[in-house]
This record gives structure tokens, C-alpha cells and sequence, in this order.
């Protein structure tokens, strides 16, 4: 049976659940409870499996904090012996809009630390889709602002992009990332997002500095490197 890694990346714990990093929980929660599946406990996440016409799916949410999102790819790659080409990495991102989607073959990590990580241990030749979080943040204020609950008029847009995001799951596994990106890539501008947004100036992302979890990554995740 082909077997396929659908990775959603953010931080484990209650803290961090409804928090604009998190997007790619969100999105594998949803397509789990959609699938009539649960996760469990493993090592370096929750894992929960499920088929598609003869395909089997494995849903990982790493455990090991954003900033070392690496160690729990390459285990579950190697685990499964799953190449690359079958890996997707879902992932918020501050340079899309809020609640726009973009499905990328390859590329770089964007300035995301989850997406740095991965790159350094298994490389850049992997599936990614970015869910666009916004940069409505000022200076310094930029892993607040990750790190913080979607606002009350960004929710129609977030779940609008997690609904469809399920969607591009299946097609990805289905039809392959070129179709899947010539599906679902078509750029939708939003307007919900209002002029009070825009009240504190705000600045380009700084790639270095792009969603670090500092104290929590230190503190909690493996020490070994499988």
C-alpha cells in the first residue's frame, strides 16, 4: 500500500491550541474528525492513521515544539519508509493574507523556524501548504503575534482555509502536487480584514527571527535526535 506523511505543524499544549501558529493543527484536527479517526500519543507526536482508495495516510502533529518540527519528520519519513515526494507539511505563514492557501512543490523555509528545521535535516524537496496568517503586528511584536489567539473577524476567513485545506489533502495523495497546486492556487483576494488592522505601523517579517519559541523549545522537547 502507497503511504503518504501529512504533517500539520504548531505547538503541543492547551496554551498554544486556537493560536495563529498553530494553523496546521488545526487543519489535521479538522480532517481527522472529518475522517472518523484519533490521534494518539507517539513518539514525537500524535499520530493517527487513516486509508484513501488504497492509499494509506499517516496525520502527524509534532510534539517536539515548532522549532525542532525536523525530528518528527524525519522519524515518521524513516519509520514508515515514506520518500519525500510523498510528505506534506502544512504551515502558517505570515507573508499570505489571512485564510489564503498556497501549495508549493519545494522551495525555502520562508524565515519559519518548523519549515528551517525540516530543511536541515531532510532537505527542501518536500510539499508544503502555507495558510496565511497576516503580519498585523509592529516591532518586535512579531512572535506575540504568532503566538496569539486568530481576532473575532479573522475566524470566517481561518475556517473558510481550513475547510478547503482538507480538501487539498486528498488531492494531493490522489492527483499529485502539480494538479492539486493548479486546483487550489488561485489567488482570492479577502476584505474582511478592516482599516483598524492598519492602525500601528507595520513592518516586513524578519526571516531571522520568524516564530521562535524559545523558552518552551528548550525546556521540553527530546534530547535525542532520531
Amino acid at each position: 500500500m502507497d503511504k503518504f506523511l501529512i504533517v500539520g505543524l504548531g505547538n503541543p499544549g492547551n496554551e498554544y491550541a486556537h493560536t495563529r501558529h498553530n494553523a496546521g493543527y488545526m487543519v489535521l484536527d479538522a480532517f481527522a474528525k472529518a475522517s472518523n479517526i484519533v490521534f494518539s500519543d507517539r513518539r514525537y507526536g500524535y499520530v493517527a492513521e487513516c486509508s484513501l482508495r488504497g492509499r494509506k495516510l499517516i496525520l502527524l502533529k509534532p510534539t517536539t515544539f515548532m522549532n525542532l518540527s525536523g525530528n518528527a519528520v524525519r522519524y515518521w519519513l524513516g519509520k514508515e519508509h515514506i520518500d519525500e515526494s510523498r510528505l506534506l507539511v502544512i504551515v502558517d505563514d505570515i507573508a499570505l493574507p489571512v485564510g489564503e492557501l498556497r501549495l508549493k512543490a519545494s522551495g525555502s523555509n520562508g524565515g519559519h523556524n518548523g519549515l528551517g528545521h525540516i530543511q536541515q535535516l531532510i532537505g527542501a524537496n518536500y510539499a508544503r501548504l502555507r495558510i496565511g496568517i497576516g503580519h498585523h503586528f509592529g516591532v518586535g511584536r512579531q512572535i506575540d503575534y504568532v503566538l496569539g489567539d486568530f481576532d473575532a473577524d479573522e475566524q470566517p476567513l481561518l475556517n473558510e482555509a481550513i475547510d478547503t485545506a482538507c480538501q487539498v489533502i486528498p488531492a494531493f495523495v490522489m492527483e499529485g502536487v502539480d494538479r492539486a497546486m493548479n486546483r487550489f492556487n488561485t489567488r482570492k483576494r479577502k476584505t474582511v480584514i478592516t482599516a483598524e488592522k492598519k492602525a500601528e505601523p507595520e513592518t516586513a517579517p524578519a526571516p531571522d527571527t520568524a516564530t521562535t519559541v524559545k523558552d518552551k523549545d528548550n525546556a521540553k522537547t527530546p534530547t535525542s535526535d532520531v
